[in-house]
């Protein structure tokens, strides 16, 4: 997970946020079983009148636009990236562009993260050319030679910028402007073939299933939304099991959380409850697919959100500017959500009229504030 350029400290003076930034300090009771109570008590309704009051969706288009330019300059260059661990960085700029085109409804933000996506596949080469492959197969991919990849194919670069690659074909899913539609089917197919059928073939328990929550959540978001765009039915039953059986496990993964009764608390590691548990870091990957598929009435409820929620309103971010390194409470932390969490603002505006008062913010994070904002107010 990169810690990406902040813009902002509240609105104010500007920050920079580096990996070095974060510290994960384990706390007492590192080692313990969580207790097996599988359903948080249940939290408050949301207060809809509160929506009255959240900043509107221009509010938040204007901070995302001070980094207007400086994204493009930064982000373009790892588009037409050879290597797959630029595409990791630059999934974050996709989400940013893809919520806010559904917030505005302004087709620059779209045209934008399209044209990140088409470079990334103009820069894909056949398995079997490249050198260092281990699978040399007939599908398309890039290598990576960093972070230990050896030159190697490398499916967490793949699934981490793919979720949200696929995420923009949804939203862009029914537009009939024939130019997009020819443009949807291209990346679609590429996605369908080079992406989901490429790392299925090679072996689910291996590559899709994957040794970690956060991980195996990038591939559940990634076919939950093939199977709701491809035409393949084939295809969309398998799409449709990975689903299943990754929602299923992670369902099993939760637990009432030993510092907040109405939140949830769950480990990375599969069929592990110790604490400290998910680090909050990477659980953005979880939270971003669990609200997707809220929003798509694909297995979760309410009631869940509500204590995702309460995760991070009280036990991650109790007040102020402490920020959390764990789902116990434990740890110390930079308070860099953009991922994930800041997502939570969508369901309650009492969620979100906390994150207006978050000190942490970026572009993705604006990006998101204002679909929250354009959601609750919808």
């Amino acid at each position: 997970m990169k810690r990406r350029t902040i813009l902002a400290a509240g609105l104010g003076g500007a920050l920079a946020a580096g990996a070095t930034g974060l510290h994960l300090v384990r706390g007492a009771g590192a080692e313990d079983d969580v207790p097996e109570v599988r359903d948080p008590m249940p939290a408050g309704p949301p207060a809809v009148e509160q929506v009255a009051k959240i900043k509107p969706v221009a509010y938040w288009t204007g901070i995302f636009m001070k980094s207007w330019e400086f994204a493009y300059g930064n982000a373009t260059p790892l588009s037409r990236s050879k290597d797959s661990r630029d595409h990791y960085d630059l999934a974050y700029d996709v989400d940013a562009c893809t919520a806010m085109y559904r917030a505005t409804g302004q087709r620059r933000y779209l045209d934008r993260a399209l044209i990140w996506m088409e470079n990334v596949v103009a820069a894909a080469a056949p398995s079997a050319s490249l050198a260092k492959s281990s699978f040399a197969d007939r599908f398309q991919g890039w290598g990576s030679s960093r972070a230990g990849g050896g030159g190697d194919e490398v499916p967490l670069y793949e699934s981490y910028l793919w979720r949200y690659g696929t995420n923009l074909l949804v939203a862009m899913k029914d537009l009939t402007d024939a130019g997009y539609k020819a443009r949807y089917q291209r990346l679609l197919g590429f996605a369908e073939v080079d992406v989901f059928d490429k790392w299925y073939t090679r072996g689910p328990k291996s590559y899709i299933y994957r040794e970690r929550t956060h991980m195996a959540a990038h591939w559940a978001m990634i076919a939950m939304n093939i199977a709701h765009l491809t035409a393949d039915q084939s295809r969309k039953a398998r799409c449709n099991t990975v689903v299943d059986q990754i929602s299923t496990q992670l369902r099993q993964q939760l637990r009432r959380n030993p510092a907040e009764p109405t939140a949830w608390f769950w480990s990375d590691v599969w069929d592990s409850a110790k604490r400290p548990g998910q680090d909050v870091g990477h659980g953005n990957g979880v939270v971003t697919y669990v609200v997707e598929a809220r929003d798509r009435n694909q297995g979760w409820s309410a009631a869940d959100l509500a204590a995702f929620s309460s995760l991070l309103t009280k036990v991650i971010w109790p007040g102020g500017t402490t920020y959390h390194a764990y789902v116990d409470g434990t740890g110390t932390d930079n308070g860099w959500w953009s991922d994930g969490f800041v997502k939570l603002g969508r369901y309650d505006p009492a969620v979100q009229l906390r994150l207006e008062k978050h000190q942490v913010v970026n572009d993705q994070f604006a990006a998101n504030m204002a679909l929250n904002a354009r959601l609750l107010r919808a």
